[in-house]
């Protein structure tokens, strides 16, 4: 039995070299973008494209009616609200919004999806009547939180997205 024992233990410290030097299947190394990560992770990029296009239209199909924005400390209301009261007014004051340094984390948990975003985000400013100059560029750093909501009709939506930024 004795033999047995340490003829067993021998077999996976014999076998381990030539199990270390076997690469891993590729599946084992980068886990699987599910269908529904990868529409969630769609709806964000559509989004971060509007914006960087300086132009919200379409963007309102991928909220919720009673969406909720938070926007560094403030509460901006609907989507709806925020598109007209705050963003689309301040996408017509610039020139060029990029992104870059982009990250973003998605967990999808039944009809809902959570997004953890971040990224650095450059503004170019358009000359103003009493400027001399081109104002200089904005550079932050940036992070968001959404929530989004899977639709009866499938589609990923934002319920809520809350983003912040600093320098």
């Amino acid at each position: 039995m004795r033999r047995f024992l340490l003829a067993l233990l021998a077999v996976p410290a014999l076998a381990a070299p030539a199990l270390a030097q076997t690469p891993p299947p590729a599946a084992a190394t980068a886990p699987a973008v599910s269908a529904d990560e990868a529409a969630v992770r769609a709806v964000l990029k559509q989004y971060q494209q509007a914006v960087q296009k300086l132009d919200t239209t379409g963007t309102t199909r991928l909220f919720v009616a009673n969406s909720v924005v938070l926007e560094s400390g403030s509460r901006e209301g609907t989507y709806a609200h925020y598109r007209d009261h705050h963003l689309g007014p301040e996408l017509k004051e610039f020139s060029s919004f990029t992104y870059s340094d982009y990250k973003a984390d998605v967990t999808v948990d039944g009809p809902y999806a959570f997004a953890t975003e971040s990224y650095t985000y450059t503004i170019g400013l358009k000359k103003g009547p009493k400027d001399t100059a081109v104002p200089a560029p904005i550079k932050r750093r940036g992070v968001a939180t959404s929530v989004l909501r899977k639709n009866a009709a499938g589609q990923w939506q934002f319920v809520s997205n809350h983003n912040s930024a600093r320098k």
